[in-house]
C-alpha cells in the first residue's frame, strides 16, 4: 500500500483490544521518529517507550482516564528539550564533525549564530521551538505505524506537569509534548472504527496565492 492508502486506513483509535505489538514493529516506528528532520538538525526531543502495565495504569488518571492508555500495547511519550544549552548545541556539531570526518569547527559561524539567537530567547521560547520539532517526529511515527498496520492514537489530552513528574523528565531536561498509544483496534467496541474519514476538501485545503 502507498503512504496515502495507509493514511486512509488509519484513524485515531478510540478503543484498543489489548493485543501486544511485536517489538520489531515498535522499533520501526521509533526509528521513523528518530530519522525525522529537525530545525538545524538539532533533534531536540526524545521518545520514552512504555510497555509496563503498572506504569501505564499510573499514567491513565493523568490522561483523563482514557482507556487507550492501559489497553495499548505501548505508549510513546514524545518529550522536548526544556531549553537549548551551550552543551546541547555543541554536542550536535561535534557529532557531525566526528561521524562525517569534518574539520573541527567547520560550522562555527552557523553554530554561533544559532547560540546568539537562543540567548535572546527565554526557556519557554526554547521549549516551544523544540516541541515543534517533536511534532515532526510524532507525525512520522503515526505514518510508520499505519505502514506497519499498527493502530495508533495521538494524544494531547493529559496533564503535562503530572506526567513529567511521574517519569522524572525534569532531571533529563525534558518536558512532555504528546503521547502516541500503539496497539490494535477493538472492532466491536470502537464507535469510530467504521465511520467515514472526514477531512477538509482538497479545494479548501490548497490555497493558491493571488
Amino acid at each position: 500500500m502507498s503512504l496515502v492508502e495507509n493514511l486512509h486506513w488509519r484513524y485515531a483509535t478510540k478503543k484498543m483490544n489489548g493485543e501486544s505489538v511485536a517489538q520489531e514493529k515498535v522499533d520501526y516506528i521509533i526509528e521513523a521518529a528518530r530519522l525525522a528532520p529537525t530545525s538545524s538538525g538539532l533533534h531536540p526531543f526524545r521518545v520514552i517507550e512504555i510497555s509496563d502495565p503498572e506504569l501505564k495504569a499510573k499514567i491513565q488518571p493523568i490522561a483523563f482516564n482514557q482507556s487507550q492508555i492501559v489497553d495499548a500495547s505501548h505508549l510513546l511519550v514524545f518529550a522536548a528539550y526544556d531549553e537549548y544549552t551551550l552543551e546541547r548545541v555543541n554536542s550536535v556539531f561535534t557529532q557531525q564533525e566526528n561521524e562525517r570526518n569534518l574539520p573541527k569547527g567547520y560550522a562555527d559561524d552557523y553554530k554561533n549564530m544559532l547560540l546568539s539567537n537562543f540567548q535572546q530567547q527565554d526557556k519557554e521560547q526554547h521549549f516551544q521551538h523544540a516541541a515543534r520539532q517533536a511534532y515532526i517526529g510524532f507525525g512520522l511515527a503515526i505514518a510508520a505505524a499505519a505502514e506497519q498496520k499498527v493502530d495508533a492514537t495521538p494524544m494531547e489530552g493529559f496533564n503535562n506537569a503530572d506526567l513529567d513528574e511521574l517519569l522524572g523528565l525534569a532531571k533529563l531536561g525534558l518536558k512532555s509534548v504528546t503521547i502516541l498509544a500503539l496497539g490494535y483496534r477493538d472492532v466491536t467496541n470502537d464507535w469510530l472504527v467504521n465511520l467515514k474519514k472526514v477531512r477538509v476538501s482538497k479545494e479548501d485545503f490548497v490555497v493558491q496565492p493571488s
